[in-house]
């Protein structure tokens, strides 16, 4: 089975690679630590990790590396003498992983899982035990550590309705991979029931909950004010904000459209698109200017910049890791990815700061989390572009009612906090077993 996976994966990569290279390259910021996604680390990595208890933590990107953050902060006061190693794969997780982590953390690319790279990425670590944050499945990594006795968690597990039944077909190769798994803390029982259906060992399965309301950290305070930055661009405090949220391909458009009809009924209304994407930049600003919208980038604004009133109809964030931010002001919220894309975003961060939500029918990805909102009435699903425009119009004349679903949304984000220290407490059984000192919660 190795062999014929190794055969597989080679000529799979070779075949991809100029694909995989393009988009890094269209990403930025591709050459720093290009050698690590191929196990070549410096000496500086090498001596720091040298006579150390390691604990290797993965996060895919941007929102794995949310959820990596905050299992560090509750994970690191109870190992005080363990290395803490913390990988990506893509560059723009990596910058928020030297944006939110301290230099004490180790931060690297996930090799690329040839056994050869794979080998020599664990032979260098030599972690006591690996945590992947919602991670992808990728064997030879899973069955070198397997093969050397390390401990391997999955953190926040869920299989997604797509994703499942792939798992499901494959299970002849899969099976002992999810079997490897040391502890498995899930989302729901839902998820519990798949990957218990997948192969994982039924000791092994915990329900813990969802990381994302932990991550979506209730109290934390805002680092940009997002409300001056509007002032410095000639929106005024009583405008209505509709801020749409990790929108993708035909989103952008469609809500730019929206906007102009309903500035007829709200003269006041201001749009904030917020791509997931921020690489498809160049593609939205010309579709913008073809429709006549008047915008301004987030890296225009600087602090001496102030346009005059009424003078643009959008802002267009063009950067990473400051969405939330731009929630804080939003009179309402879209959750992209939902009405012209498939899977939906995640719709916590704008819970979390009590706002009214909408999103259209596919949310598949956050399906737990959508019924949550939804079964509280503290969301609105749309099934089409017309309901949306409706239901926004709807929202944007009536504040008790938008009043009503952000308080309904802020009491669903607290009651589903705690995930975050089960996972913790999953985890730190099997280190103490290992001879490692864990100390008590204080």
């Amino acid at each position: 089975m190795r062999i014929l996976y190794n055969i597989l994966f080679l000529i799979f990569f070779t075949l991809s690679a100029p694909y995989y290279f393009w988009r890094m390259r269209r990403r930025g910021g591709w050459r720093t630590g290009f050698g690590q996604r191929f196990a070549n680390y410096d000496h500086s990595l090498k001596q720091a990790l040298t006579n150390r208890h390691v604990i290797w933590i993965h996060a895919v990107s941007v929102g794995e590396v949310n959820l990596c953050t905050q299992i560090i902060a509750a994970l690191e006061p109870r190992i005080p003498n363990v290395k803490l190693v913390v990988s990506c794969t893509t560059s723009t997780g990596m910058a928020e992983l030297r944006r939110r982590l301290p230099t004490r953390v180790s931060k690297i690319y996930y090799p690329v899982d040839r056994s050869k790279f794979v080998r020599r990425a664990l032979a260098t670590i030599n972690p006591e035990a690996i945590i992947l944050v919602e991670a992808e499945i990728w064997p030879n990594f899973l069955w070198r550590a397997a093969d050397l006795g390390i401990p391997v968690f999955l953190a926040n597990a869920r299989l997604s309705d797509r994703s499942y039944p792939r798992y499901k077909k494959f299970k002849f190769l899969f099976r002992p991979l999810f079997r490897s798994f040391t502890g498995v803390g899930c989302q729901s029982e839902e998820d519990a029931d798949r990957l218990r259906a997948v192969g994982c060992r039924t000791r092994a399965v915990r329900v813990v909950g969802n990381l994302k309301f932990d991550a979506a950290k209730l109290t934390e305070r805002s680092t940009l004010d997002v409300r001056g930055m509007l002032r410095q661009i000639g929106v005024p405090d009583d405008a209505l904000i509709l801020v749409a949220g990790s929108t993708h391909d035909g989103e952008e458009v469609l809500l730019t459209d929206m906007a102009r009809r309903l500035r007829e009924k709200f003269p006041k209304l201001f749009l904030v698109l917020v791509p997931r994407h921020f690489e498809r930049t160049k593609d939205i600003s010309q579709k913008l200017r073809a429709r006549g919208v008047k915008f301004i980038l987030r890296t225009e604004i600087f602090p001496n910049t102030h346009l005059p009133a009424n003078g643009l109809d959008c802002l267009l964030v063009n950067t990473t890791g400051e969405l939330k931010f731009f929630y804080t002001p939003a009179t309402v919220v879209f959750v992209g990815k939902s009405i012209t894309a498939f899977g939906g975003q995640n719709p916590i961060e704008p819970g979390a700061q009590g706002k009214a939500i909408v999103f259209g029918p596919n949310m598949q990805n956050f399906a737990d989390i959508t019924r949550a909102f939804l079964r509280k009435h503290a969301a609105v699903q749309v099934s089409n572009p017309d309901e949306l425009e409706r239901v926004i119009g709807e929202l944007l004349a009536a504040a008790e009612r938008r009043a009503a679903l952000g308080k309904a949304a802020l009491e669903v984000v607290a009651e589903n906090l705690g995930a975050v220290e089960r996972t913790v407490e999953m985890i730190l059984p099997h280190l103490e077993g290992r001879g490692i000192l864990v100390t008590k919660k204080k």
